[in-house]
């Protein structure tokens, strides 16, 4: 027996929660799980219940019946009644907080809720998150605001998701007053919001310029496309490869191809030697293509997993590291998976499929004729996949190892917050970190500095020797000419 509640009349969904802010003010009751609405003149207070009192701080003359409902269900879920905002509505109004405006008959289905205490006026506030956008818990404590249409996130405390949401309905300094910070803290928040485009009527803003640096050709992106309506497109022809049965059958496959390269490791070295003394430079340009026909493999795996998992990929385009070109895919809405195994499998995806071409070529290796075109390329196949999967895997550099790392602790910006840790222990600021991850920073930010330091003085340091060896003067002038450029005052 399905049993539903009628539907109101007058089309009430529709109507505009009443604005109780000039009058009246939310306030915790001690050791009570319910919070007191507190007239601002006079001592009149009534109790409510904490599912109450959030959907309370959307009566600010701004938010429809059906937004506040729809707010409420996302914070707490499906078990909330489908009524709730109307039955609040109706408590307010027997608890004479609210009362019906009878001055106007005919536009009663509009002026309906126009009604809290008498005379209010109409709220100013401008400050309004999208539509679109989400807020998503963390099991890791923290919340991420995501805006899909611009695919840009941030991550708050819990005290800051509580600011954000006030900062709708309540003045700014109101809000600083209430949680006892700084006006400057609430204007930060809304520069990240701002910047992330989370208010309406805010854009993206464009990178700003930068001064080229000759370190820049080292490693550089170029965007090409948005992959995103394609991987839609054929996401759910694909489903069946993220099923558990295929998981267990390369699970196999993969210990099967270990066990054998394992075994045969002396012979698959003895022959990249008489490869190299054979062949020598001429391996460059086909070992060349293989390693990018790998990587673009590789981050195909990490845009369909996340594509699984309902992302976004916003981006795909070609990165240059070292002179060597490659292909780069942008997943970073894999931060705002809940599920932090999800996380992992993004980032493992593509080293995963790495791990898939290797094996593969390593049976093609076995089962083709020495000195044949396949029994070659199958080794060189090979070896492309296991040399991008040793360099993707250094947790030190911003490559799969590093975030890898971030999904597996949980710990976002592992580099940006292991730096900022020491910077805190050294300069007596309070540490704001969980005991486990302050190990965790207080280990790796030094080897991440020890790594940066050895390898950009030694690129340095070889690069500078080749030029100043090899081509001296157009070198020096060069140098000359890019610190002219570089110090001198940009275009006002």
């Amino acid at each position: 027996m399905n049993a539903q509640n009628p539907l109101p009349e007058y089309n009430s969904l529709d109507w505009t929660c009443p604005d109780l802010t000039p009058y009246w003010k939310l306030a915790k009751v001690k050791n009570f799980n319910q919070i007191v609405l507190k007239a601002k003149q006079g001592q009149t207070h009534h109790l409510f219940s904490s599912q109450e009192s959030f959907a309370l701080r959307y009566f600010t003359g701004q938010f429809t019946i059906t937004k506040v409902q729809k707010v409420c269900q996302q914070e707490f879920g499906e078990t909330l009644a489908p009524d709730f905002v109307i039955n609040l509505l109706q408590k307010m109004i027997e608890l004479n907080i609210l009362a019906w405006d009878e001055e106007d008959s005919d536009n009663k289905d509009l002026e309906l809720l126009n009604i809290s205490s008498k005379n209010q006026s109409p709220s100013k506030t401008c400050l309004k998150l999208k539509d679109c956008v989400q807020w998503i818990k963390h099991p890791d404590g923290y919340w991420i605001l995501r805006n899909p249409e611009d695919v840009k996130f941030i991550q708050v405390s819990e005290q800051d998701k509580t600011i954000i949401d006030q900062l709708g309905y309540q003045p700014m300094a109101a809000v600083a007053a209430e949680f006892g910070i700084s006006q400057n803290q609430i204007k930060y928040l809304l520069q990240m919001l701002t910047v992330t485009a989370m208010l309406e009527g805010t854009t993206p803003p464009q990178p700003p310029k930068r001064k080229f640096n000759p370190m820049q050709l080292l490693f550089f992106r170029i965007p090409l496309f948005n992959p995103d309506p394609w991987l839609s497109q054929h996401i759910n022809g694909w489903r069946w490869i993220w099923s558990q049965p295929v998981a267990v059958l390369l699970g196999v496959f993969l210990t099967v191809a270990a066990l054998m390269g394992y075994s045969q490791h002396g012979e698959l070295l003895q022959t990249g030697q008489q490869l190299l003394a054979h062949s020598g430079s001429s391996l460059l340009l086909p070992f060349g293509l293989l390693t990018m026909l790998v990587v673009t493999l590789h981050e195909l795996g990490h845009a369909f997993t996340l594509k699984y998992y309902g992302g976004i990929i916003p981006q795909i385009g070609l990165l240059m590291i070292m002179f060597m070109p490659a292909a780069y895919t942008d997943t970073s809405d894999s931060y705002c998976l809940v599920k932090r195994y999800q996380r992992v499998l993004v980032i493992g995806a593509g080293v995963l499929v790495q791990l898939i071409i290797a094996a593969i070529s390593l049976f093609l290796w076995n089962g083709s004729s020495p000195g044949t075109w396949l029994n070659f390329l199958s080794y060189l196949l090979m070896s492309a996949a296991l040399f991008t999967v040793a360099l993707n895997l250094n947790p030190l550099a911003k490559f799969d190892g590093y975030y890898l790392a971030v999904a597996l602790t949980g710990i976002n910006n592992l580099r940006s917050r292991g730096f900022r840790f020491y910077k805190n222990l050294f300069t007596g600021n309070p540490i704001q970190e969980r005991k486990n991850d302050a190990l965790i920073l207080a280990l790796y930010a030094p080897l991440s500095f020890v790594y940066i330091y050895f390898v950009f003085s030694f690129l340095s340091a070889r690069i500078a020797d080749w030029l100043f060896t090899n081509i001296p003067i157009l070198s020096l002038i060069l140098l000359l000419i890019w610190a002219i450029y570089y110090f001198l005052p940009q275009d006002r």
